[in-house]
């Protein structure tokens, strides 16, 4: 029986083998500092010095560092609100089952309100929940130390990391690349019509559109007539 080549296709258009290996190793190493500075600054505290959150916020931050979901207000206010969210539920429901699912349902709707969702971000609600005794009698200060700290020191050998490899992060779009017939706001329809959400910033999506359509042009004029 032969197994199909497409299931080991990357899932993510631009993916290739080169990227996803030197973004692990980055990950590996980001994480790393991470934990040993957090170790230093945090090393009097009863806490977590690294909470697991985190290695999921490496792995959008350096594996797919364009993704609106991987900026940096995301990842520090995603992880924090969240974490904020899941303390007070966890004072207000305790910490069984009925507290673990408000948590992080209700994480998703802060992370949303606050324009910072950031899939992690459902993790540290529930962290803040199920913790155990350290992350219960931290209370409000979970959210802060270790959760904060560990996004910041993530945020910041993630930036310094795509400054080296030549990724834009913060990532911004490039500028509009000239192709008839394309408009935003016939973008913004097609992705009401859609009705799902896609990780993929509009203006990212818009150049893409009009890179394809000036090459589909190009092509179209190449053809003998």
């Amino acid at each position: 029986m032969t197994i199909p080549t497409r299931l080991f296709a990357p899932l993510l258009a631009g993916a290739t083998l080169r990227d996803r290996v030197v973004a692990g190793l980055a990950a590996g190493i980001g994480i790393a500092l991470t934990s040993l500075v957090s170790s230093w600054l945090l090393g009097w505290s009863s806490l977590p010095l690294l909470v697991a959150p985190v290695g999921a916020s490496a792995v959008l931050l350096f594996a797919v560092p364009a993704s609106p979901l991987a900026q940096p207000w995301p990842l520090l206010g995603g992880n924090v609100v969240s974490a904020l969210v899941g303390v007070t539920i966890a004072q207000l429901l305790g910490h069984g089952p009925l507290a673990a699912g408000a948590a992080v349902g209700a994480a998703i709707v802060g992370m949303a309100l606050c324009r910072c969702l950031h899939p992690p971000g459902g993790a540290a609600a529930l962290t803040a929940v199920i913790g155990g005794p350290a992350v219960t009698a931290a209370g409000f200060v979970f959210p802060f130390a270790p959760v904060a700290v560990n996004s910041l020191l993530l945020l910041g050998t993630g930036w310094a990391f795509h400054r080296v490899s030549g990724h834009r992060y913060p990532h911004r779009a490039g500028p509009p690349v000239a192709a008839p017939g394309l408009l935003r706001a016939d973008i913004y329809r097609a992705l009401a019509e859609a009705h799902e959400s896609f990780d993929i910033a509009p203006e990212d999506l818009e150049q893409l559109l009009q890179r394809a359509e000036r090459h589909a042009e190009t092509r179209r004029g190449q053809r003998p007539a």
